[in-house]
């Protein structure tokens, strides 16, 4: 099937205009920057060489960065990877594809943790507090919902779980 011309240069249009605000980032993000966040967030956070540990809603988190890979890493331990199961891990994964948003569970170092990995530079403000916050958001529901914040993908296998929670609940307080 053709489009015609007209159409083609239409929706390419439209689609810069309603992307137009995305090309307007804000300065680049470096590692003294990422500090000056930080250091809002929590005023205790310990800094070290390219680096942060920090401490949201009684979790501690750790950010790591490479100014000259031009790479950052939120990192926050959930618990020993020793003893996890197949169907645990499998769970981890599904999550990881729907639920867990833009942060990600991993294994490494023979702990599970729930990880933000990106580009530093073009990491901005809003995408650095939300990335802390889904990441945070993984350690506490680890377990339960496994995920990063309120949305889901949709595509993937959590829906099915959820709507099976929510039944599971429902069904218990059918008496209230």
């Amino acid at each position: 099937m053709r489009f015609p011309p007209s159409l083609i240069i239409a929706v390419t249009l439209g689609a810069f205009v309603f992307a137009a605000p995305a090309y307007a980032q804000e300065r680049a993000m470096t590692l003294e920057r990422m500090g000056a966040i930080v250091q809002t967030i929590d005023p205790e956070a310990q800094v070290f060489a390219t680096g942060f540990q920090l401490t949201i809603e009684d979790i501690p988190v750790i950010i790591v960065s490479d100014p000259a890979a031009d790479r950052m890493r939120a990192m926050v331990p959930i618990r020993s990877a020793e003893g996890l199961e197949p169907d645990e891990l499998m769970r981890l994964m599904q999550a990881n594809f729907d639920t867990a948003l833009d942060a990600r569970y991993a294994v490494a170092n023979g702990r599970l943790w729930g990880t933000f990995i990106h580009p530093l530079s073009p990491l901005e403000r809003e995408q650095f507090i939300s990335a802390l916050i889904q990441t945070v958001n993984l350690a506490r529901t680890y377990g339960t919902l496994y995920s990063g914040g309120a949305q889901t993908f949709g595509g993937g296998d959590s829906n099915g779980l959820y709507q099976e929670l929510f039944s599971e609940l429902l069904r218990k307080g059918e008496d209230i």
